[in-house]
């Protein structure tokens, strides 16, 4: 559903990413571990399209999007949820899902989004700035949601949120994979969380992956010695 061959991404005159290459199945979630600094952010934008990719192939379902811009990406089934949310504090929980309903014809929530989020439901009258980091984090995953995508991209989704929302979160994204089917591509530094949530770990360093493993096979104390400072 989702491959990427040998992107290399610049920033200015340096190499930021150096021929990055990892595929992703339908109804896989893998998640990308790295510190931070190590090419998470980049590369997640690099495949969304915020930053050009100076050479290599990205590809949703068979589809080439390298040169596409962003819009075009969401279009060809890539969703996006930023490090830091970027919700619209002075809309409505209920306003800031319909954003992601621009090109539909009737901009109705589907009623599954307030099912696999409660919490969005009770607040759908109140605005985004006003809701917990955790509630923010489950209003941009929602908002990403209703494109429709076939990959979603999250980056760094526990950021800042406690204990108990990060389990919400992950629980949320279990059961989106089991109702869509679709492919979930995380970028993280919580080890426990990737754990619940994905199918197989690639740790990102000095922007190269240098390791991959499925969850089962994860020696945890060898990632974990790539994630400490």
């Amino acid at each position: 559903m989702l491959k990427v061959s040998e992107v290399v991404v610049n920033y200015g005159q340096s190499e930021a990413l150096h021929g990055i290459s990892l595929a992703a199945a339908k109804n896989e979630t893998v998640a990308i571990m790295g510190r931070n600094g190590m090419g998470k952010t980049t590369l997640f934008k690099s495949l969304m399209g915020v930053l050009p990719i100076k050479s290599g192939t990205v590809q949703v379902d068979g589809q080439e999007v390298s040169r596409d811009e962003s819009y075009r990406r969401v279009a060809k089934g890539i969703a996006y949820v930023p490090q830091g949310r970027m919700i619209f504090p002075t809309l409505t929980v209920e306003e800031n899902i319909q954003t992601g309903l621009e090109n539909s014809k009737d901009r109705l929530i589907p009623q599954d989004i307030y099912a696999l989020f409660p919490v969005l439901w009770d607040m759908r009258r109140r605005r985004g700035g006003n809701l917990s980091g955790g509630q923010q984090q489950q209003l941009a995953i929602a908002r990403a949601l209703v494109t429709e995508p076939k990959v979603l991209l999250l980056d760094e989704p526990t950021e800042g949120i406690q204990p108990s929302i990060i389990k919400d979160i992950a629980r949320a994204l279990n059961e989106i994979r089991k109702l869509r089917e679709i492919t979930i591509v995380v970028s993280e530094q919580v080890l426990s969380f990737a754990m619940d949530v994905a199918d197989r770990l690639f740790v990102i360093e000095g922007g190269r992956l240098v390791h991959e493993c499925a969850v089962a096979d994860t020696d945890q104390a060898r990632i974990k010695q790539f994630l400490s400072v």
